[in-house]
């Protein structure tokens, strides 16, 4: 009888270093990206595109990726598959080199294993602020854009996903908080003369 507090102590003992390693596995990412993001502000640096055919830099969060076009939004299959290569464009939505909204969306996963199974380019997409750069690389052609307003929005709310636009827009999404599907974070920009 002696023995069960000692097998007990253990036991908890056990579960104590491996619910604290859990913690670690799973907000490391996360604390490393907001520790890294804090210490290198402002992040207004003149960043190489990885894809100058088609691809998104975003200066101030350092996001660098190429833009799988026209990938259907409705069909998970198809997306997730797309976003383990990188920002997905809607299909059906506008090119920069074209009148009306071009839409990209992306993951904002928090832990290893989502960070690793894809691209999770959108994460710090909430440090954006009105008129903050983005650059959208198009056929060698740099196109630019400012922020002109930044929602949160019902997960379900897809009357954002192809608007009607005389203009040149962009919008961005990912969900919100990072690393759930609760909400959607859109970010929205206007192009500007480059």
């Amino acid at each position: 009888m002696n023995k069960l507090p000692q097998i007990l102590i253990g036991i908890g003992s056990l579960l104590t270093v491996a619910s604290l390693f859990l913690f670690v596995f799973i907000f490391f990412p996360v604390a490393k990206v907001e520790v890294n993001y804090t210490l290198n502000k402002p992040r207004n640096l003149e960043i190489k595109p990885v894809d100058k055919e088609f691809g998104i830099v975003i200066p101030k969060i350092a996001a660098n990726a190429k833009i799988i076009s026209q990938v259907d939004p409705y069909n998970s299959n198809i997306y997730q598959i797309a976003l383990t290569k990188g920002v997905a464009q809607a299909r059906g939505t506008a090119y920069p080199d074209q009148i009306g909204n071009m839409f990209l969306f992306s993951h904002s996963s928090v832990n290893l294993l989502e960070a690793t199974r894809y691209n999770s380019v959108f994460y710090l997409l909430s440090k954006l602020n009105k008129n903050d750069e983005i650059f959208i690389f198009y056929k060698n052609v740099k196109y630019k854009y400012k922020v002109s307003d930044i929602k949160i929005v019902d997960a379900k709310d897809i009357s954002y996903l192809n608007p009607r636009s005389t203009n040149k827009e962009l919008t961005l999404m990912t969900c919100w908080p990072a690393g759930t599907s609760y909400k959607r974070l859109l970010v929205i920009a206007e192009s500007k003369a480059n």
